[in-house]
């Protein structure tokens, strides 16, 4: 049975072959004119610089917790924590950072190759930015199927491991180090691109009325780079992490609900097959050469889509051959609705086709105060259906998979609807990537001065690329909270097990037990004192960059004029400064207090505080992310000649939304559900400390 997980081998290889070979697709496209490789240099080197020196403090972050892991495991010969888990905490940071980088690299050498084939078509200009972005996509899938497939085989043919449950518990905190280094990708590369777009923002548009991705504007470069650093490496390494984390956590389960090592087989056999459903799905996406924004979008639709279908047809027999628990594949099928199911609902919040997004745009005609006010309500508004969804898919998977004949089979359906979700991420991701390249691509035809026709053609790319983009986001959130109710739920396995060993007593996990519910509190509390300091970072370092865009064009003479070039590299450098110093109280909140709570609440406290940051973490990620994905798209409707139009007074009101949007939808939002997730990775890893060591242990 064990020899049959070598197809993960074989899935990695065909996701990274495929990701190659849509590289060399784009490396074969002209890159346009002088000015344009100029231009797209200068992004390179500055997400260049940027990955390096935040690499370089995530290494020593990551040194610190290497040693600590290695002195828990070997200073206790195993007891408290496996062996195997500094290492494979490492090489989960290391291939999760490898996600996050290539997928930059080609965005910032498919920039400019988009623009130069949006010359000639929108199509064309699609091509090249769904190719990069497939890059991303199938070498997040194919690198962490890879480092899934090594730690088997290693701990089970070189280690000897042969009891599933023992190899499925050391393999669910192999997730910690992908954990770590998505948390400081997301949160460091959402400040720096924010804090940059809200520069650029506030003092070239609303200041002085100069046009987005102008070449007057300091920042305007800056901003580009964030593209690539937050919304492409952030976004890689945050969904190779929830990819990851749901395959290790239904590893976990498969042996507790009695599937033995079948139970671990499905959940990985599942990833390939959506891997080779994906890359079908990818050849899909493609239209006519004179097209609209509507039909790409329905071209772009008609790929994930049918990659999913694919995807649930497959599953059928793969689950009734390696289960023969027709229940299961229900559970599967709730996790691939829902996954469609959100990203419809959060492209019906957030797209300016759809009435919230159009009477949000409305109310900048009233002033500024009505639109924010508007943005908010449709946030809170919004949680209802991702809350909703992921509860019936929650509910039916248990109830499908036998929950209430056995409970512990229950708990695997729910899991396996997380890896159903996620098992056409190749796809999902593709989609997602694919809108940073065609926002950079604007913003060099801008630049290069490109014909108006071009940039029309960009904008049309880079609008498709805003509702991608928010679907993503809330397909990443809707998959995190499955995911983080799956490692919960093995957390709790855990636990047990080593109290049990201790000849501790077992877990009292309800509502009225004190640790719990003290549990609880402070597991909301964590959820938004990390939005705060998320927001602050960017505010903080946004200050940083109004200064200096207003000081260059006060000091260099000639910028409005066009016969002086701005201190571009400068505004780079004060946003990497500010989101390298601002993103490490947030990452050690995320680390530390988990860790705190169970040293004096217990396991028990450590359960309720998973449970209190999980709910509340999923409903704060979905109100932010819809709301600023909202006020953005509210102002690209007002650019399209609605309401006024550019210039107006309910262009300037909804500029200051989408500025108060921006953080919302791509700093703090995103970073929750990596949030949520870290936490129940970093309990399980310390559950070995906090049975041995803990206060209230000394009261009981």
């Amino acid at each position: 049975m064990e020899l049959f997980f070598l197809i993960g081998f074989i899935g990695a290889l065909v996701a990274l072959l495929f990701a190659q070979s849509r590289r060399l697709v784009v490396m074969a496209c002209p890159e346009g004119n002088d000015r344009m490789r100029k231009i797209a240099s200068a992004i390179r080197e500055g997400a260049n610089a940027y990955l390096k020196q935040q690499y370089a403090t995530v290494a020593r972050i990551f040194a610190i917790v290497f040693v600590i892991l290695l002195l828990m495991a070997f200073g206790t010969n195993g007891s408290m924590l496996s062996k195997f888990t500094p290492f494979a905490f490492l090489s989960g940071g290391i291939f999760s950072m490898l996600a996050g980088y290539i997928g930059m690299k080609i965005s910032t050498q498919a920039n400019s190759r988009t623009a130069s084939a949006a010359s000639k078509s929108l199509n064309r200009g699609l091509r090249v930015a769904f190719a990069s972005g497939s890059v991303m996509g199938f070498t997040v899938v194919g690198l962490g199927i890879l480092d899934i497939s090594c730690w088997f085989f290693l701990l089970r043919f070189i280690f000897g491991i042969s009891d599933p449950t023992g190899l499925g518990n050391i393999m669910v905190m192999n997730g910690m180090g992908a954990s770590f280094m998505a948390l400081f990708a997301r949160v460091g590369g959402g400040i720096y691109t924010k804090a940059a777009d809200v520069g650029a923002d506030l003092v070239g548009k609303v200041e002085a009325g100069i046009p987005e991705d102008d070449p007057r504007n300091p920042a305007t470069i800056a901003d580009n780079v964030g593209d690539n650093v937050g919304d492409v490496a952030g976004m890689g390494a945050d969904l190779y992490e929830s990819y990851v984390g749901s395959i290790l956590a239904t590893f976990s389960l498969g042996p507790l609900a009695g599937y033995g090592y079948r139970g671990m087989l499905l959940p990985m056999a599942l990833a390939v097959t959506g891997i080779l459903c994906s890359v079908l799905g990818t050849f899909l996406v493609r239209t006519d050469e004179n097209t609209d924004q509507k039909a790409l979008l329905g071209s772009l639709r008609r790929g994930t889509y049918s990659a999913a279908i694919l995807a649930a047809l497959f599953a059928a027999p793969l689950t009734y051959v390696i289960l023969g628990n027709m229940g299961v594949y229900v559970s599967i099928l709730c996790g691939l609705a829902g996954g469609t199911a959100i990203g419809y609902f959060t492209e019906y919040y957030t797209s300016d086709s759809y009435r919230p997004t159009q009477e949000l745009s409305a109310s900048a005609q009233s002033g500024t105060g009505p639109l924010i006010i508007g943005g908010i309500s449709l946030g809170l508004k919004s949680t209802m259906s991702s809350i909703l969804i992921v509860a019936a898919a929650v509910i039916i998977s248990f109830i499908a998979a036998g929950g209430y004949g056995n409970y512990n089979q229950g708990l695997y359906g729910i899991g396996i609807a997380a890896v159903g979700m996620l098992s056409t991420l190749g796809i999902t991701l593709a989609t997602d990537a694919y809108g940073p390249v065609a926002d950079n691509a604007g913003g060099i035809a801008e630049m290069s001065g490109l014909p108006e026709v071009v940039r029309e053609r960009t904008d049309a790319l880079d609008s498709l690329g805003n509702t991608t983009a928010a679907t993503g986001k809330g397909f990443a959130i809707g998959s995190a909270s499955l995911t983080a109710l799956a490692l919960l739920v093995s957390y709790v396995s855990i636990a047990d097990n080593k109290l049990a060993a201790a000849g501790k007593k077992l877990m009292d996990l309800s509502l009225t037990n004190p640790q719990v519910l003290v549990g609880l509190f402070v597991g909301a509390m964590l959820t938004f004192v990390f939005a705060s300091y998320t927001m602050s970072a960017v505010q903080i370092s946004a200050q940083s960059i109004v200064s200096e865009v207003r000081r260059q064009f006060r000091q260099i003479k000639g910028i409005m004029e066009g016969t002086a070039d701005p201190d571009y590299a400068r505004c780079v450098a004060i946003c990497t400064r500010g989101a390298l110093r601002q993103m490490v109280i947030p990452a050690l909140l995320a680390i530390i207090v988990p860790i705190l709570t169970g040293l004096i609440l217990g396991c028990e406290g450590v359960v309720g505080l998973l449970g209190g940051v999980s709910v509340t973490g999923f409903a704060m990620a979905v109100f932010m992310s819809n709301a600023g994905g909202a006020w953005d798209n509210a102002k690209k409707y007002i650019e399209k000649g609605n309401f006024g139009g550019k210039g107006s007074e309910s262009h300037k009101a909804a500029v200051v939304g989408d500025t108060v949007g921006d953080p919302f939808k791509d700093t703090s939002g995103p970073s929750l559900n990596i949030l949520i997730k870290l936490c129940s990775t970093i309990s399980i890893v310390f559950s070995g400390l906090i049975v041995a060591f803990h206060l209230t242990g000394f009261f009981m």
